[in-house]
């Protein structure tokens, strides 16, 4: 099959016939709307880095014992470039995948994937249950709170913004400035403190 490169609209219809549960579609949106962020700031292809955010966690749902290994399936028999199939397995690397993180694209994918986890669970806290009146404060200070989000490994965040080569306050302001223009597919839109007659 010759290899094409996969557009936003086929990422999107691969995920949802693999994945029929909100937070993980939801998880995908924010992960792509990171993905797209970063592209931006760093000069890059906006639509590569967004489609692989999207389809990050495609087998998570019906195949979790086999997460990333089925993606890969799944992604070879549609035809998809290795180079993106290549950066999905890598997010998983250490967990689920052997596939060290390489390209700045692959150890952002990394990086942000735990970490929109966490910005979601102090979004869902926060009286305006939104991220668009949130600081890296904010965030930092739920970070250093161990029963929050206990799912999410800090260790991961941690080591790629290492990877990156950036703070991890600097990695935090990017996935909520990311999230914000996702907001409201997320459902983090929620009402901030300076809007009218809140």
């Amino acid at each position: 099959m010759t290899q094409h490169r996969p557009t936003r609209e086929e990422a999107l219809a691969l995920l949802h016939q693999y994945n029929r549960s909100d937070s993980l579609l939801k998880h995908a949106y924010a992960v792509e709307g990171v993905m797209r962020y970063c592209a931006r700031k760093r000069g890059a292809d906006e639509d590569e880095w967004g489609v692989i955010g999207l389809v990050h966690d495609l087998d998570y749902e019906k195949f979790p014992e086999q997460h990333c290994s089925m993606t890969r399936k799944i992604l070879e028999e549609k035809g998809w470039p290795e180079s993106y199939i290549r950066a999905v397995v890598s997010h998983g690397w250490g967990i689920c995948s052997d596939v060290e993180p390489e390209s700045v694209l692959e150890k952002t994918l990394y990086a942000v994937d735990e970490l929109t986890g966490l910005i979601t669970a102090n979004a869902m806290v926060r009286p305006s249950g939104s991220v668009m009146d949130m600081s890296v404060k904010s965030v930092k200070k739920k970070w250093k709170s161990p029963a929050f989000a206990a799912g999410v490994d800090r260790s991961i965040i941690q080591k790629g913004a290492k990877m990156l080569g950036i703070e991890v306050g600097e990695l935090i302001e990017d996935a909520i400035n990311g999230m914000r223009e996702v907001a409201d597919e997320i459902g983090l839109k929620g009402t901030p403190a300076e809007a009218p007659g809140s």
